[in-house]
């Protein structure tokens, strides 16, 4: 069972603290306190509830929109490989989201400007693919809204 009360008072904690905002920019990686979530969100790890997330895009210096990552290696439409000294780790683009630039601990590294426009254009398929015919789930095609 997940500990919600122990996450609700770091949260708590991450609100009230008057400190100074991070400086962060696109395509940076940081170690950001994403908390427990429900159902097949991403949650974070250990005593602050972070997780690495890939910085997708400021819109100031407040809130962003962020992509969390995994040392799993997934494969897929919804994932992007990510090599890291070595190691794969897996960028999960369907857990797209916007958090408040209070929950960023601590920078990682930035990414190259290449693998970035790589993640942008995987985002941008699967939104126009969302907006293409979709198969319900008895397999039929429904035409777009």
């Amino acid at each position: 069972m997940k500990n919600f009360d122990e996450w609700n008072l770091l949260k708590e904690k991450i609100e009230l603290l008057n400190m100074q905002i991070p400086f962060f920019h696109e395509r940076e990686v940081w170690w950001c306190s994403i908390g427990l979530n429900i159902g097949y969100e991403q949650d974070g790890k250990n005593a602050l509830f972070e997780r690495p997330v890939l910085i997708l895009r400021k819109f100031n210096r407040h809130t962003a929109w962020i992509l969390p990552m995994t040392s799993k290696n997934r494969t897929g439409n919804w994932y992007h490989p990510y090599v890291q000294q070595g190691k794969i780790f897996s960028i999960l683009l369907l857990q797209l989201r916007l958090i408040s630039s209070k929950r960023l601990q601590r920078l990682i590294r930035k990414i190259s400007e290449e693998e970035f426009k790589q993640i942008e254009e995987k985002i941008i398929a699967l939104i126009k693919k969302r907006n293409s015919h979709i198969e319900s789930s008895s397999g039929a095609k429904r035409p777009n809204k």
